[in-house]
């Protein structure tokens, strides 16, 4: 229970990290809302993107995965999150590289909002494997019952049970302190019949 509610906090700031990424500037003071998707499988141009035809798409669709995996305690789809988030900025750096010859770091280079990105990827896949995750779960509420029921059965045993009530001791029948109970006391033997004839 605890490794999933560190996990999925973890999750969450590394998706609001992602998210909030296009915002910020990538790459020499262009922020990742301006630059196009299709851009990532061609060539890095200069052209002005709409924001959900821009970086934030990918972003924001990841963290909605991370939200519905946290939701429903899901390290897939929190780690898949992360690895939209990673792919794509990893990719992005890549036609990025290409365009500019090199990366570089600084005012003329990587900005906070690529940092960002990779912060928040990292986080998300570090969060996943933290959680502990549904199969956790059910493997304890799977225990707890047959536990219960194990119990209950025992109980049930122990309830129908005849219980044992310990014979007591017979005393000696000459001890005038201690008369000999009911269920001890024994029918006194037939009378053979006498036989009165010579």
């Amino acid at each position: 229970m605890v490794r999933n509610v560190i996990g999925s906090l973890i999750a969450l700031v590394g998706a609001a990290a992602a998210v909030w990424s296009p915002f910020r500037p990538w790459y020499d003071g262009r922020h990742g809302r301006d630059v196009r998707i299709e851009d990532l499988f061609g060539t890095i141009t200069d052209n002005k993107a709409m924001l959900f035809g821009s970086l934030f798409l990918p972003m924001a669709f990841a963290a909605l995965v991370a939200l519905i995996g946290v939701a429903l305690r899901s390290r897939l789809l929190v780690s898949l999150a992360g690895l939209v988030v990673l792919g794509f900025t990893v990719l992005w750096m890549v036609r990025q590289g290409q365009e500019a010859g090199e990366l570089t770091a600084g005012d003329r280079g990587l900005g906070v909002g690529a940092a960002s990105a990779l912060g928040g990827g990292a986080l998300l896949v570090f969060g996943a494997l933290i959680m502990s995750g549904r199969g956790h779960l059910a493997r304890h509420r799977r225990d707890s019952r047959v536990y219960d029921d194990g119990y209950r059965h025992y109980r049930e045993d122990d309830d129908h049970a005849a219980p044992e009530h310990p014979r007591p001791a017979r005393p000696e029948p000459f001890d005038p302190d201690h008369p000999v109970p009911p269920e001890w006391e024994q029918p006194p033997p037939p009378q053979r019949p006498r036989d009165d004839q010579e």
